[in-house]
C-alpha cells in the first residue's frame, strides 16, 4: 500500500513539471481548436539541436566508459528493441481486423526510439537530481536499429512467402513476393537506418565528441538551450498528437488498446533488462529508468521514413497514428511511473 501511495505520489508530482506539462498543455490548445503552430523549420533545428546535445554528451561520456558497464546495457537495448517487434508480431500482427503489414510496421515504430521522449527523461531525471551514465544516448542506435531491422525482415519475409490466388479461370496460382536475398535485405535496411536523419545527427555528435574536443561548445550552447528547446517540442508534439487522434478513426479498434498498452509493456521489458544490466554491472538507477523510457517510447523521427520506404504497403495512418497520437503521450507521462518504480527496487 505504500509502495503504491509513493508512486502516486510521484506521479502527480511529475506532471506538474515543465515537461509534461507543455505536453499536456499543446494537447489542451489543439482540443480547443487553437490556431497556433510552430513552423516546420523550427521543429526540425529543435530536433537536430536536441539530437546533437545527446550524441555529444554520449561521445563524450563513453570516451572514458568502461567498455564492460557500456557493453551490457547495449546489449540489453538490442535484446529489448527485438523483443518489443516480436511481442507485437505475436500480439497486434495477429489480431483481428490488423493486417500483418500494418501490425509489423506498427510493432517496428514501437521498438524504435524517440529522441524527444529520451530527452524528457534525461530532463525529468536532472530536475529531480538523479544520476545516470553518460553514455545513456549511444545506447539510442541499438535498440533502434534492432527493432526496425526486425520488423522490416519480418514484414518482408512475410510477404515474400507464396501468396495463393484464384485465377480466373478457375485453380491455383503461386505468387511470390519480394525475391530479394536476405542479406540483401538486412543491408540495405541497415544503409537506410544510418542515412535517416535522427540516427545521423545522432551519431554524427558520437563521434565528435568521441574523436574531437567538443566540451566547450556542448557546455555554452548545448546544455543552456537544452531544456528550453525541449519544452517547445513538448508543446508541438502535444498538439501534433491531439490531431493524430482524428486518424484512429480509420483503424481497427486494436490499435488503441496497444498505443496505450504497448508503451506499458514495453517500458517493463525495458525497466527488466536494466536491473539485470543493474545487478551485473552496477548500472545506474537513473540508467535503469532511462532504458525502460527508451523501451517505452516509439519513434517519432527516424522510424516512419524508414518504414514508409521499407514497407510501402503498409498504412501510415495505423502505423504513426497509433505511435504519434497515442503511444508518444503514454509514453511520456509513464516516466514517473519508471522512477517511482527504480526507487522501490533500487533505491535512487
Amino acid at each position: 500500500m505504500d509502495m503504491l501511495f509513493e508512486i502516486t505520489a510521484t506521479l502527480v508530482a511529475q506532471l506538474q513539471k515543465p515537461t509534461l506539462a507543455f505536453l499536456i498543455g499543446g494537447m489542451v490548445l489543439a482540443a480547443m481548436g487553437s490556431k497556433l503552430e510552430v513552423p516546420a523549420p523550427v521543429y526540425k533545428f529543435i530536433v537536430l539541436v536536441l539530437l546533437l546535445k545527446v550524441g555529444l554528451g554520449a561521445g563524450i561520456s563513453v570516451r572514458e566508459a568502461d567498455l564492460i558497464a557500456l557493453a551490457v546495457p547495449a546489449i540489453a537495448a538490442a535484446l529489448v528493441g527485438v523483443a518489443i517487434v516480436l511481442l507485437g508480431s505475436r500480439i497486434l500482427a495477429r489480431t483481428r481486423g490488423v493486417s500483418r503489414m500494418d501490425g509489423m510496421a506498427t510493432a517496428g515504430l514501437f521498438g524504435a526510439v524517440s529522441a524527444s521522449t529520451l530527452a524528457a527523461g534525461m530532463v525529468m531525471l536532472d530536475a529531480e537530481g538523479i544520476a545516470y551514465e553518460g553514455f545513456i544516448g549511444a545506447l539510442y542506435p541499438f535498440m533502434d536499429i534492432a527493432a526496425l531491422v526486425t520488423a522490416i525482415l519480418l514484414a518482408r519475409m512475410g510477404a515474400a512467402r507464396a501468396a495463393v490466388v484464384t485465377p480466373a479461370g478457375g485453380g491455383v496460382a503461386t505468387v511470390t513476393m519480394g525475391g530479394a536475398n536476405g542479406d540483401g535485405i538486412v543491408r540495405e535496411i541497415l544503409t537506410d537506418t544510418l542515412k535517416s536523419p535522427a540516427i545521423s545527427a545522432l551519431l554524427l555528435g558520437l563521434a565528435i565528441g568521441l574523436l574531437g574536443r567538443p566540451e566547450q561548445v556542448y557546455a555554452s550552447f548545448y546544455e543552456p538551450l537544452f531544456r528550453g528547446l525541449l519544452s517547445i517540442l513538448m508543446l508541438i508534439m502535444g498538439m501534433e498528437a491531439w490531431a493524430r487522434l482524428g486518424e484512429m478513426r480509420k483503424v481497427a479498434h486494436a490499435y488503441v488498446f496497444y498505443g496505450i498498452a504497448g508503451p506499458l509493456a514495453h517500458g517493463a521489458l525495458g525497466f527488466g533488462a536494466g536491473l539485470a544490466a543493474h545487478y551485473l554491472t552496477g548500472f545506474s538507477a537513473g540508467g535503469v529508468v532511462l532504458l525502460a523510457v527508451m523501451a517505452a517510447s516509439s519513434s517519432d523521427i527516424s522510424g516512419p521514413p524508414t518504414l514508409r520506404a521499407a514497407l510501402p504497403e503498409a498504412n501510415p495512418s495505423a502505423y504513426v497514428g497509433t505511435s504519434t497520437g497515442i503511444g508518444t503521450p503514454v509514453a511520456i507521462l509513464s516516466i514517473p511511473l519508471w522512477i517511482a518504480l527504480a526507487d522501490w527496487a533500487i533505491g535512487i
